[in-house]
């Protein structure tokens, strides 16, 4: 079942590793197949050396395991609710990659600085709150994806625009059009955060970038009239 999306899903998750952006078994990546409303995911706990495509986990939207012989992923209720809740979203990436982690220990979203920024995050990378006691001691997985959704409500932030999100005390979630895409935005707030980190070292003055910047960076690759790289023929 979805055999292709396993492997998919399996190469997904080795970028991790290859991007540096876990050690051990510290994260995970999913990916859903919308027509059938399945979706595929790393199994809990298994070092990234030994897993095959074999060994990735199929679920439905309840969280039913449909296929295979290991656990889900424990993340697994937080990717649930975002997929719930952005039907375009269709990829879900994990991380306590190190930079962005320290700003989601320090509660603090990733402000705009540069362009690297712009080019890839239309806003500040945003921190959620800390869980509640009472969050935590109940579905802790499912209340961490819907205090990431909560956060995106409030503050009117698409996740198209902004694939990314920290939570405090916690770690990175990244989306993406599929599992792939969602592990290169992983990546991208990773070395935004470390950006960050040492522009504040450099400069602790440092006030955010204008707003006319990010337009113009962001824009020119995403916009309705973007002209970085090259043309489909």
């Amino acid at each position: 079942m979805l055999e292709q999306l396993k492997e998919k899903v399996l190469k997904a998750n080795l970028q991790l590793v290859k991007n540096h952006l876990v050690l051990f078994t510290w994260g995970n990546v999913s990916e859903i197949d919308r027509e059938s409303g399945l979706f595929v995911i790393k199994p809990s706990g298994v070092e990234y050396d030994d897993m095959t495509a074999d060994d990735m986990v199929v679920c439905d939207l309840k969280g039913n395991v449909v296929e295979g012989h290991y656990r889900p992923s424990s993340d697994t209720p937080t990717h649930i609710e975002f997929y719930k809740a952005f039907p375009n979203i269709g990829g879900v990436t994990h991380t306590h990659s190190t930079y962005a982690t320290a700003w989601a220990q320090a509660g603090r979203s990733i402000p705009f600085y540069g362009t690297t920024h712009a080019d890839y995050f239309y806003g500040d990378i945003p921190c959620a709150r800390s869980l509640t006691k009472e969050e935590i001691e109940g579905e802790y997985e499912k209340n961490t994806g819907l205090a990431i959704i909560e956060k995106f409500q409030k503050d009117n932030i698409d996740p198209a625009a902004v694939p990314g999100v920290l939570i405090k005390s916690h770690g990175v979630f990244a989306f993406g059009k599929d599992g792939d895409n969602s592990v290169y935005n992983a990546t991208v707030i990773e070395e935004v955060a470390r950006m960050a980190t040492i522009t504040e070292q450099v400069n602790p003055q440092v006030v955010r970038a204008d707003q006319f910047m990010m337009d113009k960076h962001y824009n020119r690759k995403h916009g309705k009239n973007a002209y970085y790289g090259q043309s489909k023929k």
